[in-house]
């Protein structure tokens, strides 16, 4: 399984900061954002890596991450991805990486206290289709919001809904997904939502529809860090309670 690591965007809720650098390579207590998502897939296995960024500072994660040997990535590649057309337009530039192969896709600006790992194996004997990791939270009108059907001991997945005003549970779907081969199809396939992007969401209804969509509830703390509450909450988070660390560069270990 090979790892995608979406960190484009303008991040215009962070600025004036993003004026001067992209939002994934700002400080998160003491790592720039870029690291924890790497060590997401590391502490999973995953070795090799494609960041897709974009923007007129994408140069400075090769400054910053170079060829990745120093972070324990077998193999880091970069793609460019013009403009801001959404999570799964972003996606579509992984599909010459990924060769065919299963991938596990992290938001770039997401961290999480523990790891993965039991996931990405579920996913890797999983014959076909996705598999989202869930969390709930107190605000789930800012992601997208699984509606669940069926009792409490088997819940199903019935629908999810992009940033709803009016949610139907507090679960909501975090930056991490597993998809099979068939993912850069259904996003080719995709008309833009009313915000003019290439919605995720829809993505995942389409496995939702076929009937091959599961999920798991992540363990531990879990928060995006795309605005300055959530970044200054992801920052204490860290330096509170600590990420589950892969093996830094000397001098950027926590």
């Amino acid at each position: 399984m090979k790892g995608v690591i979406l960190a484009g965007g303008l991040g215009t809720r962070l600025r004036p900061l993003t004026l001067v650098t992209n939002k994934h390579l700002l400080p998160v207590f003491d790592r720039p954002m870029i690291y924890y998502p790497i060590e997401c897939l590391l502490n999973a296995g995953i070795t090799e890596i494609l960041i897709v960024t974009g923007g007129e500072h994408a140069g400075d994660f090769l400054k910053l991450l170079k060829n990745g040997h120093d972070l324990g990535v077998k193999r880091l590649a970069y793609a460019y991805q013009e403009g801001e057309g959404g999570i799964a337009d972003a996606l579509r530039l992984a599909k010459d990486f990924a060769d065919g192969e299963k991938i596990c896709v992290v938001l770039g600006d997401n961290i999480i206290e523990g790891n993965i790992k039991k996931a990405a194996g579920d996913f890797f004997t999983q014959k076909s289709g996705a598999k989202l990791l869930l969390k709930t939270v107190d605000d789930p009108e800012r992601f997208g919001v699984v509606r669940f059907e069926g009792e409490s001991a088997d819940q199903r997945v019935a629908e999810i809904i992009e940033k709803p005003s009016d949610p139907p549970s507090n679960s909501a779907v975090t930056g991490i997904y597993f998809y099979d081969a068939d993912v850069f199809e259904m996003c080719d396939g995709l008309e833009p939502s009313a915000r003019g992007e290439l919605e995720i969401t829809d993505v995942n209804n389409f496995y939702l529809k076929r009937g091959d969509l599961t999920y798991e509830t992540l363990e531990g703390w879990w928060t995006d860090a795309g605005t300055f509450e959530s970044l200054h909450r992801a920052s204490n988070l860290v330096r509170e309670g600590g990420a589950n660390h892969a093996q830094m560069p000397t001098g950027a270990s926590a």
